[in-house]
């Protein structure tokens, strides 16, 4: 995470850094990222760069991380607009990404993030749904949930719901922009396989 100084610097300055960052990121994947470019486009010396973050890696999981806290917010925003309705909830979320990449200013950072997923860009999506009892955040989103929709007993197995949920959102957004599908040819994917999980798999053997 950026340094203390990073946060010190006046909002100005910082966003210009931040958007400079994000042009770069949106340009490349974080491994073909260049320090210089962000400098350039900022217009701040080469040693500044260190005095905010440690290094591009830092500043790429500052903006992910920033964007995760958004999709955070609209998921509690959505829960309580759809009254603890979680598929309804993370449905209105996977709909609403897919309009945020088509928006020039996101569409190719989030297609770069998405298609260059690994083990700790997906850990960052899914931190706030960590079961984690130091998690208030997970706690706002269960607390949110209304479970009596839902075929859980406890709060261990609506932590996996959410898990199921989000593996099968991530697959999808990964789908959607390697194929570069429309939103509504997305949507309705990603809908199947949701009434899916919500019917269940297994015909009843009554």
């Amino acid at each position: 995470m950026p340094k203390a100084t990073f946060y010190n610097l006046k909002e100005e300055k910082r966003q210009i850094l931040i958007d400079a960052a994000k042009q770069e990121f949106s340009r490349v994947s974080l491994y073909e990222a260049s320090i210089s470019n962000i400098l350039k486009t900022a217009g701040i010396p080469r040693g500044s760069f260190y005095q905010y973050f440690e290094d591009k890696e830092d500043a790429f999981f500052y903006l992910l991380n920033e964007h995760a806290k958004e999709r955070h917010e609209c998921l509690v925003s959505n829960l309580k607009k759809f009254e603890g309705d979680l598929f309804k909830a993370i449905s209105e979320i996977f709909r609403s990404t897919l309009e945020h990449s088509e928006d020039k200013g996101q569409r190719d950072f989030i297609r770069n993030v998405l298609l260059n997923m690994n083990y700790k860009i997906e850990n960052t999506f899914s931190q706030y749904l960590s079961e984690d009892v130091a998690n208030e955040r997970y706690d706002d989103i269960y607390d949110l949930v209304n479970a009596e929709q839902l075929n859980v007993s406890n709060r261990k197995e609506m932590f996996h719901v959410m898990q199921i949920l989000t593996a099968v959102t991530f697959h999808n957004l990964i789908q959607s922009v390697s194929n570069n599908l429309s939103v509504s040819a997305a949507m309705k994917k990603y809908e199947t396989e949701l009434k899916l999980l919500q019917s269940g798999l297994m015909r009843s053997s009554s």
